[in-house]
């Protein structure tokens, strides 16, 4: 008997598993003997644009993903490095072998974790417990369970015109967790994503591709680890091009593309388009960035990210061989789509309990989202919700204002998918504080509910004091204009000092980068802090006039979006349209926030509850 089984070792999974275990509960994860742990099927690559953000979000929970992305990290880069701090995100290429490597051996140390590689057949409820049944007629009791399936269920893969059952190449898919949306009452939805040919890293000519080197400059993501130390052989990545020749034999044979001859009945992700969506969708466009990225250090595969297909293996090597450096290019693994089940997330909480089914969570790509960082995100939030709700604690719920993952929990749980979800940092409302250098600031309330004490609490703590020394002394430190200062701003390209000014009001100066200038103020006054504290006052300093304008413009919705409602008096009552009571009572809403972002919901029916409900 367990606390609670965790069903499928994905991202999602695997933080679930990491998390609930240090609740000192007993804990099982059931995973498919085909694949290992937190593998990476699709691009082998942790991070990017409002997914780094993430990331670090997870670390300041207590989260896995960002120990693994340090220790099998092979290239380095800062998204956005050019448009300014606030929307700068961290990306790391990872060696797929070391990433799993390194899941399995920290997972398999934990003393109340059971791994149990083996194929599940059903899942049982009954009033006190769930019941999962094995493909070798075993059975395990738990209370509660977490269902991170991913791609599996009625998992199908297309290359052309050959089709195969399967979650990913060389798995089967679950075929006894089909029963599952019996248990939930409700049909599932169908999604699509697909992943680009994998190609022999000796057949590239590099020397005529744009080398993109790992940068020394940007942070790892674990906050126990040296900023900048390596734990693997850095390499780069390389650029190249798509042309008018590869784009042609595309549209010939469009016949033949599963996407577009009926044989895919599956919904695709939008904002991460296949070659032959990009061929069709931008008809005047031939020229699409290919991104030649290695899979590992002592691995003989290459991924080009950008030409995601699932046309035949003729063809794709056929356009693959017109681009500039793959001439001569070979495919050891065809590039293919895979449609999958997902579940309806209007259905659940935003501890990604389903509702009408308690002790039973959702996360991960089974939910409709896109991505390793988002399957994490909500595998997390599942496991400590999980964790909380049996030992009797009080649920976390975060907030959408102050993290990615609050931003994207609220999104699914508010809205019906009709495609995959993938967060970009435009979802946020509050971007601009929202920001990679002060996740510690935003998150530390949330661990802090957790109830859990270990050495990254005390790093937060320290961090967290560290900090408001700093600002202190950035608030009550003044320059006075006298003849030395007024040269040693000149001499330090700091601007004219023609009146006393703050430290802060330096910092604000447009002609100055406020995380050089504070680092060699406080070094030259004998003062040592830490970078990452610099970092965050710094940056903060800096955009204090944008956060705060957008926080006093948004107060008193985020007030009012944080109030909540009774979705049946809504339903009951006789002031809102039929249009409107039918979603509502689709979705149940919880908060006002989540009434206002659903769609569909008409403007009169906000202001009426707004001034008779809330």
């Amino acid at each position: 008997m367990f606390d609670l089984i965790i069903i499928g070792g994905g991202h999602a999974g695997c933080e679930a598993a990491w998390i609930s275990c240090q609740f000192n509960l007993k804990v099982a994860l059931i995973t498919s003997p085909h694949s290992g742990l937190a593998s990476t099927p699709c691009n082998p690559a942790i991070g990017g644009v409002g997914k780094g953000q993430v990331v670090r979000e997870i670390d300041a929970l207590g989260g896995l993903m960002g120990i693994l992305a340090d220790r099998a990290g092979i290239q380095y880069r800062t998204l956005n490095e050019s448009k300014g701090y606030a929307v700068q995100s961290t990306r790391v290429q990872v060696d797929k072998d070391l990433y799993t490597k390194n899941a399995e051996m920290l997972l398999s140390e934990l003393g109340n974790l059971s791994i149990i590689n083996k194929m599940v057949r059903s899942i049982h409820k009954n009033q006190l417990d769930f019941e999962v049944s094995t493909n070798d007629g075993e059975s395990y009791r738990a209370k509660k369970i977490i269902v991170t399936t991913g791609t599996f269920l009625n998992g199908k893969l297309h290359t052309g015109e050959i089709q195969s059952d399967g979650g990913r190449i060389n798995c089967e898919k679950s075929i006894g967790l089909n029963d599952l949306f019996k248990l939930i009452k409700t049909t599932p939805a169908r999604f699509k994503t697909g992943t680009p040919p994998r190609l022999d890293k000796n057949t590239i000519n590099y020397t005529v591709l744009e080398p993109q080197e790992s940068d020394i400059g940007t942070r790892n993501f674990h906050y126990n680890n040296h900023k900048y130390d390596r734990s693997v052989t850095q390499v780069s990545c390389y650029l190249t091009k798509t042309n008018s020749n590869t784009l042609s034999i595309i549209r010939k044979n469009k016949e033949r593309s599963p996407i577009f001859n009926g044989q895919i009945k599956g919904i695709g992700p939008r904002y991460c388009p296949s070659i032959e969506d990009k061929a069709f969708r931008y008809l005047d466009k031939d020229i699409h960035h290919v991104f030649i990225e290695p899979e590992g250090l002592n691995l003989a595969t290459i991924y080009p990210n950008g030409i995601s297909t699932s046309l035949p293996k003729d063809v794709q090597l056929e356009f693959i061989r017109t681009i500039n450096g793959l001439e001569k290019a070979e495919i050891l693994v065809h590039g293919y789509a895979v449609e999958y089940d997902v579940v309806d997330t209007t259905e659940l909480s935003r501890t990604m309990e389903y509702k009408s089914c308690v002790g039973l969570y959702f996360a991960g790509q089974v939910c409709g989202t896109s991505g390793y960082e988002e399957a994490a995100g909500q595998g997390i939030i599942a496991g400590i919700n999980a964790s909380l709700e049996l030992l009797g604690k009080p649920s976390l719920i975060l907030d959408r204002n102050d993290s990615y993952i609050g931003v994207m929990i609220e999104d699914l749980v508010s809205n019906k998918r009709d495609e995959p979800y993938r967060l970009f940092t435009a979802r946020s409302e509050n971007r601009l504080y929202v920001r990679e250098d002060n996740t510690i600031l935003r998150m530390n309330q949330y661990r802090k509910q957790l109830g859990l004490f270990s050495q990254i609490d005390q790093f937060q703590d320290s961090f967290i004091a560290e900090v408001a020394i700093l600002e202190k002394l950035v608030n009550e430190t003044m320059f006075y204009s006298n003849e030395n200062n007024k040269e040693y701003f000149l001499q330090m390209k700091y601007g004219p000092l023609e009146n006393n000014i703050s430290f802060k009001e330096l910092l604000k100066r447009p002609e100055v980068d406020p995380v050089v200038v504070l680092t060699n103020e406080t070094l030259l006054n004998g003062c040592l802090f830490s970078s990452d504290s610099i970092r965050t006052v710094a940056i903060a300093t800096k955009y204090e006039g944008y956060i705060n304008r957008a926080t006093a413009e948004t107060a008193k919705m985020v007030k009012l979006s944080k109030k909540a409602i009774h979705w049946q008096s809504l339903v009951d009552s006789q002031n809102i349209s039929f249009e409107c009571k039918l979603r509502i009572k689709s979705i149940k809403p919880e908060t006002f926030g989540q009434l206002q972002r659903m769609e569909g919901i008409r403007p009169a029916t906000l202001a009426y509850v707004a001034g008779n409900i809330v």
